[in-house]
């Protein structure tokens, strides 16, 4: 079973999705006129305006509900592992696919809000990029096959999800765990993960939303703080991690210069798995937002790329690398013969991993770092299994979306809970290496799906990033009317700004 994994993941996570990441990138960045730098204090104002609705959560709850499904298990263990097959430099290309994929998550979460609706059962909004590849063309001959294709990417959203990626947080969790409390078995996290899970599950997207606003944003700043502590204490080697970074990334390092075309393979695997940018989850976070306009919920999704990459990851980074609590393999797996050791002086005994995190802020103080990092990554890693939960959850509804029978739609959402739950304990108790690349094969292949259909449907986000500066040029504030634009099909949209301007009655919405 090792084997047909490591065979599909070889497939998916061939070098042409490596290149064609960083090649949307790089076209988003020039069709949105460099949208994630003049565009940062719009991303500010948009990420804290904006209040909820019985319906939709805040601009701020959908930034906190996406970063629960960013910031995880790889920004800590993921920036480790792409240090140790990639070398230092692959940091580098993380930093490069956040910048570049900035400019995606705004096309990607922009036709989320877009293309949004509101579930028939809940009342809830719910969208995402299966929503969008159906009705973007929905009006066209194509509308079948587009159908068929977004069908395609929610069964496998469900998959990936529901069942894949929730493997790699919680064995995160449990390997971290047991390195700081040797006496916690993994079975004993696997119990109190699920329990606390199967709470907030089902309470929907509400109180996801909630605990995420109230956890994701503490844990991710008391980490940075603790992170660029450490830094601070090595501040005299600021100047050397920096040059060997961007040494390591171009093929200028004596010693990793023989392993750039990794660098940029793990830099950008473990970027793309920890910032998400073109894979398809940010858009489901942000069509549960109450906003005027599209665009604003773009901006803010625009926004969490670099949260989670240029400040957790690079703050994992600095911490690991400026204690020299690192160690890089040659060949990409533990197996290979090792090219670099970093000056720390880590045992031999050390796994690739949480380990490299703990182990540097065991510098800072002695015997805490284990028990730290083995916290913030249960934060970490525990939000991101909720978030997975809700993203599974969203596609099962578009799935069954049709079903007259609310009972069967009912025991195929508890069908999918237990899932989950399955999973979450899977995780916990299997080998990292198996529940990497499951995780590994569930990213490839949203992030395939997801990118070639955006390339397809791009036009309506570009129309609503107009759309919205114009406005904002003629000093209003924007509200979104697709149909001078010649939007079809976003009916939510439509109903929304005639009841908004008085078109139609309230009662009638």
């Amino acid at each position: 079973m090792t084997a047909v994994i490591d065979w599909v993941n070889g497939i998916i996570w061939s070098p042409v999705l490596v290149y064609l990441c960083l090649a949307v990138g790089v076209y988003f960045t020039i069709r949105t006129r460099l949208l994630q730098i003049r565009q940062i204090p719009t991303m500010i104002r948009c990420t804290f305006k904006g209040e909820s609705s019985k319906d939709g959560v805040s601009s701020f709850q959908a930034l906190a509900l996406s970063l629960a499904g960013r910031v995880g298990t790889g920004n800590i263990a993921g920036v480790a592992t792409a240090i140790a097959f990639g070398g230092p430099g692959a940091v580098f290309w993380m930093w490069t696919v956040a910048f570049l994929g900035s400019s995606t998550s705004f096309i990607e979460s922009t036709l989320g809000q877009v293309f949004k609706e509101r579930d028939k059962i809940t009342g809830e909004y719910r969208g995402g990029p299966a929503y969008y590849f159906e009705k973007a063309y929905k009006h066209t001959k194509y509308a079948g096959l587009f159908k068929v294709y977004a069908s395609i990417f929610a069964f496998a959203t469900v998959l990936a999800c529901g069942f894949f990626l929730p493997g790699v947080q919680a064995n995160g969790i449990a390997t971290s765990m047991e390195g700081a409390f040797p006496s916690v078995h993994p079975w004993m996290a696997a119990t109190g993960i699920t329990i606390l899970l199967a709470f907030i599950v089902v309470g929907g997207v509400k109180r996801i939303a909630t605990f995420a606003s109230v956890v994701v944003p503490i844990m991710a700043i008391v980490y940075i703080i603790l992170a660029v502590i450490v830094a601070f204490i090595n501040i005299g080697m600021l100047g050397d991690v920096i040059n060997l970074i961007f040494t390591s990334a171009f093929g200028l390092n004596a010693t990793f210069g023989a392993i750039v075309g990794t660098a940029i393979e793990w830099g950008v695997k473990r970027g793309i798995y920890s910032n998400e940018a073109g894979q398809g989850t940010g858009p489901h976070a942000a069509a549960a937002a109450e906003v005027k306009h599209p665009a604003a919920q773009g901006f803010v999704q625009a926004m969490a790329v670099y949260i989670d990459t240029l400040f957790v990851c690079s703050a994992t980074a600095f911490l690991i690398l400026s204690t020299g609590m690192y160690r890089v393999y040659e060949g990409g797996s533990i197996e290979s013969p090792v090219l670099a050791e970093g000056s720390g002086g880590l045992a031999e005994n050390v796994t690739v991993g949480p380990a490299f995190a703990q182990n540097a802020f065991d510098t800072f103080i002695p015997g805490a770092g284990p028990i730290f990092i083995a916290i913030s990554l249960a934060f970490f890693a525990f939000t991101t299994i909720i978030a997975y939960y809700y993203m599974a959850e969203t596609n099962l509804r578009y799935l069954t979306r049709n079903l007259n029978n609310q009972v069967a739609s009912n025991v195929l959402l508890r069908c999918l809970q237990l899932l989950i739950l399955v999973a979450t304990v899977l995780g916990c108790v299997s080998s990292s290496g198996s529940a990497w690349a499951l995780g590994d094969i569930g990213v490839g292949l949203m992030a395939w799906l997801n990118i070639l259909g955006i390339l397809v449907i791009q036009k309506p986000a570009l129309q609503v990033l107009r759309d919205y500066e114009q406005q904002k040029k003629q000093g209003l504030d924007p509200m979104f009317d697709p149909r001078p634009l010649g939007i079809k099909n976003a009916d939510f949209w439509e109903n929304y700004y005639d009841v908004k301007t008085g078109a139609i009655p309230v009662q009638n919405k």
